[in-house]
């Protein structure tokens, strides 16, 4: 099957990134620098896409971190900040018990099952309520990639990147865990292949 080039950007860094804490579906609000890597997103995005950087959906989680980035990112574009739509299949993959520790915090806390987690990123599902595993988010956003029809800006999570990716097949599900997330960039997904801008 065809798909759509996706303009994928992960939300600008909050205080709890800066700390290396597990956000997960916690609504933490984007910092200066944050701030900052959603314009840059913008500036790399119009040197992407050029003139036509208007006419594409731009579509976002909708959590605070994910909302600030998109306008911040539309408004660096000259386009209405506020005119883009959410899809709460896009919200970060739920890190249950573990969210708001760091995974240093997790090792000393909870050993044996970030040990289990290691064994198996991919699948593995972290204790308590809401959380999931990759597996999991990708079967969440599996059904929003299959109706993209057109090139479209996403603006989401580091963990939905790697579901993402995995389901479109830009990256196996032993790699994507392993992969870095960059903040302030286009991550570009066309054909099975992916690509940083």
């Amino acid at each position: 099957m065809s798909r759509a080039p996706l303009y994928f950007v992960r939300h600008g860094e909050t205080d709890w990134n800066a700390e290396g804490r597990l956000q997960g579906q916690r609504d933490t609000p984007l910092n200066r620098k944050g701030v900052a890597q959603a314009a840059e997103a913008g500036a790399r995005l119009a040197g992407l896409l050029g003139e036509d950087v208007g006419a594409l959906p731009y579509l976002a989680s909708p959590m605070e971190r994910t909302r600030r980035t998109m306008e911040g990112l539309r408004a660096a574009l000259g386009l209405d900040p506020a005119a883009y739509a959410t899809d709460e299949r896009l919200k970060e993959i739920g890190f249950g018990a573990w969210e708001g520790l760091t995974w240093k915090e997790v090792r000393r806390s909870d050993p044996a099952r970030a040990q289990a987690r290691d064994r198996d990123r991919w699948n593995y599902c972290p204790p308590g309520e809401g959380a999931e595993s990759y597996a999991m988010v990708a079967q969440r956003v599996r059904p929003l990639l299959d109706a993209i029809d057109r090139p479209t800006v996403i603006v989401a999570h580091g963990g939905v990147a790697r579901a993402v990716m995995v389901t479109l097949g830009a990256a196996s599900a032993e790699e994507a865990p392993h992969m870095e997330i960059l903040q302030g960039r286009i991550l570009v997904l066309a054909g099975g292949t992916r690509a940083w801008v």
